[in-house]
């Protein structure tokens, strides 16, 4: 997906544990696919994960983890991912990476997302939790919970990109609608900062987990609500805005949140990673873009 991302073979990360948690050697050790944008995944035994790390722009994770979602986790309605120990550069590897309890649930692909609305009242108590925590001291946001006109070139350039296989002319209007929005005026909240169906995960049919939290800052709130259009359907998002009890600024705000995320992932991933292309199609459907029948 990137120039710049690592080639990690199964036989490096097996050496990294032989060599640093000898404990866990001889564990079965596999690749938990999709992986993200960033980081490779493997399954370790049955039930731990390890999160590496896989361009440099992507390190550091780990130690926000262990700094912050401790503090976090405690005062959710849901699991959050826990680190049971970090792992230190060697072997070929360059960066630290961690080792984190594997939590239950899946991940819902962009076909099953049907099954998602009747969480919608369990991430309202979940972003309602999150909010209430106090964020005195923690990492100001710096591509998330910012003003939405820190996207805006990024977001033209993809609908650019797209040219036919998107309605850019829909796009733009409501890109440019969404940029109306009075900014964030009160005090900053903790926010996960990429809620979408990828970080998301359902266990019989509700909420049970929240992962991936390398974009946790303190900010704007309103970019959490992205996930209203990229996991929710209409009834959904109606019941997600009452029971957070939304104001128009700032779902207006998420609106352009989830708008940007899909433009701009659409032509990036298109071809390097489908499910993420795929919630990006799906996420413009919900919103009202239409697509050309390229894309």
């Amino acid at each position: 997906m990137h120039d710049d991302e690592l080639d990690l073979e199964d036989e490096l990360v097996a050496g990294l544990i032989d060599s640093q948690f000898p404990e866990w050697a001889g564990l079965e050790l596999a690749p938990l696919l999709p992986w993200g944008t960033d980081n490779a995944l493997f399954s370790l035994g049955d039930d731990m994960l390890l999160r590496l790390p896989r361009r440099e722009r992507s390190t550091g994770q780990v130690e926000k983890d262990v700094r912050w979602l401790p503090v976090l986790a405690p005062r959710l309605p849901v699991a959050i991912p826990e680190v049971l120990a970090v792992g230190r550069r060697a072997d070929g590897y360059p960066w630290t990476w961690g080792v984190y309890r594997r939590l239950e649930g899946e991940t819902l692909p962009a076909d099953r997302l049907e099954e998602a609305g009747s969480t919608a009242g369990d991430i309202a108590r979940f972003l309602t939790a999150l909010r209430s925590i106090d964020a005195d001291g923690g990492p100001p946001g710096t591509s998330r919970g910012v003003p939405l006109v820190v996207r805006d070139d990024a977001a033209r350039r993809a609908i650019a990109e797209l040219g036919d296989q998107v309605d850019g002319a829909a796009a733009t209007a409501l890109w440019e609608e969404t940029l109306r929005a009075p900014d964030w005026d009160r005090e900053p909240t903790w926010i996960h900062g990429d809620l979408m169906p990828g970080n998301i995960l359902i266990d019989g049919g509700r909420l049970s987990g929240v992962i991936d939290w390398s974009l946790l800052s303190v900010g704007d709130p309103a970019c959490d609500l992205m996930v209203a259009w990229m996991f929710l359907d209409a009834a959904g998002r109606e019941r997600l805005r009452t029971e957070l009890e939304v104001d128009d600024a700032s779902w207006e705000r998420g609106r352009g949140w989830a708008l940007s995320s899909a433009l701009i992932a659409l032509p990036f991933y298109r071809k390097t990673n489908r499910p993420f292309a795929d919630y990006a199609r799906r996420t413009l459907a919900e919103i009202g873009v239409a697509l050309g029948s390229g894309a």
